[in-house]
């Protein structure tokens, strides 16, 4: 039977996931595609009648899938240095000295460069409840959009810092740039007439952009539900995932290969699932105003290929990850390495 379509249809512009300059990475074999691109999916909380059936198929693992025992070398972990930018001002610091490729053991929890077999999947940690999370109005401008976004983080952390902590993996808070005309980064010049960014522990959220987006929503919840996608990706990064999925692209020949096209939309759609659990503490207890929690959710859904590139997954399929992340708030039903190829279309 094939996917329900979306319940609401209008394309929205992927998000962006730039290529992540890990050290020791061989180098890549050209491609005419970017190596990743982050996008922000949504669902609703309402009216899924496939979700039942979609949930019971994400838990088996299909042996044809190739990324069951995927392990890539552990290369030494470099920590970046980290740029924070408001509207007015800049303030760059180091969180973590950078690790010498001589250190070849460094102290502490690791990532794990595993996909399917992660083990963070059998922890079956979640997104932590917190008691409140007070929230400014949002105001569309640069500063507005600066002053919310930087808010949510800390009660995004609170929910995550224990669950990597139960993992024994690494952990640090994820640092953020708002940002108007270009900005540079670590993996390229990026655009404000683009969609937000993650790279290297950042993310890079243009100003006002979502706020102008063609056929979006001007609502608080859009800003929490991409940033709940963009941390998705700084748990990738953190975990080992992101690195690991780099690999397996590179090995595959590229982005613009079909097996590589899969794989972004295994990692895209892993994303989704994760900003899913993000905002499940947020439902929970009345702490912000469940319109908030599902105008995230909603535009989640929106998100997709559509006529694109098939490096995000359909719509349906954000829709279905989405929520699938947020009710079960479990960190295994996140495991796309494991999906069938059709749940990842």
């Amino acid at each position: 039977m094939p996917p329900p379509q979306p319940m609401w249809g209008h394309p929205q512009q992927p998000y962006g996931y730039a290529p992540q300059p890990y050290p020791m990475m061989p180098p890549r074999r050209r491609s005419n595609g970017p190596i990743l691109a982050l996008v922000l999916g949504g669902v609703v909380i309402l009216g899924l009648g496939a979700v039942g059936v979609f949930a019971a198929t994400l838990n088996t693992k299909v042996k044809d899938t190739g990324y069951s025992a995927y392990t890539t070398h552990s290369p030494t972990y470099s920590w970046p240095t980290m740029t924070t930018t408001t509207a007015t001002t800049t303030t760059t610091t180091t969180t973590r000295p950078s690790s010498s490729r001589t250190q070849s053991t460094p102290v502490g929890p690791k990532a794990v460069y595993k996909l399917a077999d992660h083990p963070i999947f059998a922890t079956n940690v979640g997104a932590n409840d917190f008691a409140s999370c007070p929230l400014p109005t949002m105001e569309y401008s640069p500063a507005g959009e600066q002053r919310f976004l930087a808010a949510a983080l800390p009660c995004i952390e609170k929910a995550w810092q224990p669950a990597l902590k139960t993992a024994n993996l690494p952990y640090q808070p994820v640092e953020l740039q708002v940002f108007t005309g270009s900005t540079q980064t670590p993996c390229g010049t990026r655009q404000a007439n683009a969609t937000a960014m993650f790279c290297r522990g950042v993310i890079y959220w243009p100003g006002s952009f979502y706020a102008n987006e063609q056929n979006g929503t001007r609502h608080p919840g859009v800003y929490l539900g991409q940033l709940g996608h963009e941390y998705g990706h700084h748990i990738q990064w953190l975990t080992g995932m992101m690195r690991a999925a780099d690999q397996a692209q590179y090995d595959a020949g590229g982005f613009d290969t079909a097996k590589g096209l899969e794989l972004n939309r295994r990692l895209e759609l892993q994303a989704t699932c994760l900003g899913g659990m993000t905002l499940a503490p947020f439902s929970h207890n009345n702490v912000i105003p469940m319109d908030v929690v599902n105008t995230g959710l909603r535009d989640a859904s929106q998100r997709g290929d559509y006529n694109r590139t098939p490096d995000h997954g359909s719509a349906p399929n954000n829709e279905r990850w989405v929520m699938h992340g947020h009710r079960q708030n479990n960190i295994k039903a996140c495991n796309t390495w494991s999906a069938s190829p059709a749940d990842v279309s």
